[in-house]
């Protein structure tokens, strides 16, 4: 089976955002999500499914505000689990925990289920169908939101015991508020070097490489113009997207740079804002 996240495809690896209270949220991350706590300051923590790899870093500002509705940023971060079995476990888990999700869904690539943190951070947590099931038409993949057979998955879930998340788990996407569209897709085809892989109308867009279903979404659904959220709020710092060589990492560095847009070097480390103000790392 191929895999997505790993060379020649660009691929987010890791997210990090603000909470408002540390220690709640790593209560949350550890025992409801299944992460292992990878090291903790008295301001920040960061979490690995398989005890090494940073997937998220959770950060408390001194001076944090509450989540801002109506503005760009998060969306949802997703959670890739490696196995059908696995998704089917975690909602046993969830059932156990008394978890309420928010959503539940079959997108035909995919199956996923929607939750947030005690902030309201969004959290997708999913596993892909094999890439040979996904329908394309030309170089658009065909994707829906049904719903999740939930009865199934159980089911299928019923044997594998529930221990946190599974060391294969990687940072399977990420989906974002955008304020608009036009820009926002140059930003991640011409500038990134991304393609697009669906449209929602006028609405929302995903792209990816290498055919993967979509490494990014991107909507409009906060409204478009929606404005940045502070800095110091509950949402977004950054996402972290790594490329398949340096070369190909300062090609892309040049080519935001060529149409206009700011790159950032700090302490050797590149950061780029799409135009919406949504922080990205570029290793």
């Amino acid at each position: 089976m191929k895999h997505f996240h790993q060379s020649p495809t660009t691929y987010v690896k890791d997210v990090m955002i603000n909470v408002e209270n540390l220690q709640r949220s790593i209560e949350f991350y550890t025992t409801i999500i299944g992460f292992k706590l990878l090291e903790q300051t008295e301001s920040q923590a960061v979490f690995s499914a398989n005890g090494h790899t940073p997937l998220l870093t959770i950060v408390q500002p001194n001076d944090i505000k509450p989540k801002q509705q109506r503005t760009t940023g998060l969306y949802h971060f997703a959670l890739l689990l490696p196995t059908r079995a696995d998704l089917g476990s975690i909602i046993h888990h969830f059932i156990a925990k008394g978890v309420r999700l928010q959503g539940a869904s079959d997108h035909l690539v995919s199956e996923a289920l929607y939750l947030a943190d005690p902030d309201g951070n969004g959290i997708e947590i999913y596993r892909d169908r094999p890439a040979e099931e996904w329908n394309w038409n030309g170089s658009e993949v065909e994707m829906a939101s049904i719903a999740l057979d939930v009865e199934d998955l159980l089911q299928e879930g019923q044997d594998t015991l529930w221990d946190g998340l599974p060391k294969e788990t990687v940072m399977g996407h990420i989906h974002l508020h955008v304020s608009e569209l036009k820009d926002t897709e140059q930003f991640y085809t011409k500038g990134l070097g991304f393609d697009v892989v669906t449209r929602y109308g006028a609405q929302a867009l995903f792209v990816s490489t290498e055919r993967y279903h979509h490494h990014i979404g991107l909507n409009t659904w906060n409204g478009v113009g929606a404005p940045a959220p502070a800095a110091n709020s509950v949402g977004l710092v950054w996402f972290s997207l790594v490329f398949s060589s340096e070369e190909k990492k300062l090609a892309a560095v040049e080519r935001l740079t060529s149409l206009g847009y700011k790159v950032e070097v700090l302490d050797g480390q590149y950061f780029a804002k799409d135009p919406s103000g949504n922080r990205i790392k570029l290793n």
